[in-house]
């Protein structure tokens, strides 16, 4: 069985959460950071109940039940001429299936028919972006027959367009982990980004249909040849001979495009499409894993179920206004090289062992020009999930000045530092203005702000809590802590509440420890309950917080039973003792 990472067991931990009070809930986690071991841990501990697990790829099916053998649990697929054994003495745990086949049938009742709900705990939708669509919806109500039913969503980051939808289709998200946090936890590499001016290149009059650029409008740009020239060989000078894979609007860019690299140095490229018979698409692939072609052109058919850690460079000549497409295509490329972070615990340890890899880094080439209206990903876009907007143009702004490779995670970075540099100094000007009620809010705001005292950044809300709120329980949680929640968004109460149930199961300081030390100069970054109580023991002892005052002898006060061990001295102060509450 898979030993799972750190973030994988708090979203395991986090999704059981969730399940107390809630059917259905999310995992958001990129590409190439376990999104199936985790899911397959949860199916492990879901058992004995059953489990069907869906996907909208043949791809992504195979890859979950190779997974699933791998965490000892046997699965039965469904799908094309495949039938899982539903007779009740060999039927198989788990049941992997393509949402198509699901609906196969007449009035798109047909497969899922076989299943009956009653006979499942879980459902697991991979690819869960895919399920703000009529026919997946359709496919898991079918499931939701069954009250009892838990409904579980995996994704990398969708579309903020889409967020919203999914809030309809699940309850919550359990856990959100950002590329960002995936790169400075050492589990991926970090990207670079390098924007390429091509000449020529003009996207000012191609409309959007459905939230992107328009198919037909941008096959006409990026299929002229000029364009198809220029991305070629610029990409030639930058890639030398690293592994790079390439992204295509249409059928006749991508071939074109290869005959251009290979033009350079025959045999450097080959291309595949949706339309590529299996036999030679698998021919193609062991090519390129097995290096014997460099670059790897395609349309569509490697944005998700591909794997291959090898690939250094991504060419993105598939402009896009979407979000998760970009998400995806970058994705392919961010997987460290095997065996380079496994088994290393130590985040100092996985950075080091990155840098000093042959793949100390992942490079995407973006070609620009003129982009007229539209707002066009970047990498800025996809990193910057929990930094601020302002962070996110700055950073890409610096990109287009560089004209060369730029490390997009430290420019956002440098960036919200500028930005929070900006804001402190405006802060510093009102001061001077109005020194003494400045003051005396900037100290209530250190005094109180539980972001500040745990060292997290909020996070910025996203479009599947619109209109959340916490349960009672939950704000009866945050209160206790000590957190007001007056004006505060949805999401961070949120991300407030996990941080305090991940204190809490770590047995690690709480929130009043933090904060009553901190106020004292007292680093609480990694301290843990006992030690913040003793430290306050001894802060207690040494202000004289427990001294009684000398006072005229009255009656005896009535005897109190000895404290509970663990509990606080009957003779601390109120205060004191409910930071330990």
């Amino acid at each position: 069985m898979s030993t799972l990472r750190p973030y994988q067991t708090e979203a395991v931990h986090a999704v059981f959460r969730e399940w107390e009070d809630k059917t259905s809930t999310l995992i958001v986690c990129p590409t190439g950071t376990g999104k199936t071991e985790t899911f397959c841990e949860i199916i492990r501990r879901m058992q004995p109940k059953r489990t069907v697990v869906l996907a909208h790829r043949g791809e992504l099916v195979t890859q979950a039940v190779k997974r699933l053998w791998k965490f000892g649990i046997e699965a039965d697929v469904e799908m094309s001429d495949k039938w899982a054994d539903e007779n009740y003495w060999s039927r198989a745990p788990v049941v992997v299936s393509t949402v198509q086949t699901q609906i196969a049938g007449e009035n798109g009742n047909g497969r899922m028919t076989r299943f009956d709900p009653m006979d499942f705990g879980l459902v697991v939708c991979d690819e869960a972006h895919h399920y703000t669509a009529k026919s997946f919806r359709k496919v898991l109500d079918h499931y939701r027959k069954n009250p009892e039913i838990k409904i579980l969503g995996v994704t990398a980051t969708p579309d903020r367009a889409d967020e919203a939808a999914l809030g309809q289709v699940f309850d919550s998200v359990a856990m959100d982990y950002e590329i960002l946090d995936a790169i400075h936890d050492g589990w991926l590499v970090p990207v670079e980004q390098q924007m390429v001016n091509i000449e020529g290149l003009d996207f000012s009059k191609v409309r959007t249909t459905a939230g992107d650029l328009n198919g037909a409008d941008l096959a006409a740009v990026m299929e002229a040849e000029k364009n198809l020239h220029g991305i070629a060989s610029s990409s030639i000078k930058i890639i030398g001979d690293r592994k790079t894979l390439a992204f295509t609007v249409t059928v006749k860019q991508a071939e074109r495009l290869a005959e251009i690299f290979n033009r350079h140095r025959a045999g450097m490229a080959d291309w595949v499409c949706g339309a590529t018979p299996k036999d030679q698409r698998h021919k193609i692939l062991k090519d390129f894993s097995d290096g014997r072609i460099q670059v790897l052109v395609n349309v569509g058919v490697l944005t998700e179920g591909y794997d291959e850690p090898a690939v250094e460079i991504i060419v993105q000549a598939r402009p896009t206004k979407s979000r998760c497409l970009y998400a995806q295509i970058i994705g392919r490329s961010l997987r460290p090289l095997t065996g380079t972070v496994d088994g290393l615990e130590t985040v100092v340890e996985r950075i080091d062992a990155i840098a000093r890899s042959p793949k100390p880094a992942a490079l995407v080439l973006d070609f620009v020009g003129n982009s007229g209206k539209h707002k066009l990903m970047t990498t800025a876009d996809i990193l910057g999930g929990k930094v601020s907007e302002q962070a996110i143009e700055k950073a890409v702004e610096r990109a287009k000045k560089a004209n060369a490779p730029v490390r997009m995670d430290e420019e956002l970075d440098h960036a919200e530092r500028d930005i929070r540099s900006e804001i402190e100094a405006q802060k510093e000007r009102e001061a001077k203005r109005r020194a003494h009620v400045v003051a005396q809010a900037e100290f209530k705001l250190r005094s109180v702000d539980p972001f500040d005292v745990f060292d997290l950044k909020p996070t910025k809300s996203r479009g599947w809590d619109a209109g959340k709120t916490l349960s009672e329980g939950q704000r009866a949680v945050l209160a206790r802590a000590g957190v007001n929640i007056v004006e505060m968004p949805y999401t961070q109460q949120k991300q407030l509440l996990v941080e305090i149930f991940n204190r809490r199961d770590k047995s690690m300081a709480t929130l009043k420890q933090c904060r009553a030390l901190r106020k004292r100069g007292v680093d609480t970054s990694a301290m843990t309950f006992d030690q913040a109580r003793s430290a306050l023991d001894g802060i207690a002892q040494k202000e004289g917080w427990g001294k009684k005052k000398e006072t005229t002898p009255t009656a005896p006060a009535p005897i109190r039973p000895a404290p509970v061990p663990g509990s606080i001295a009957t003779d601390e102060p109120s205060w004191m003792k409910d930071l330990f509450g």
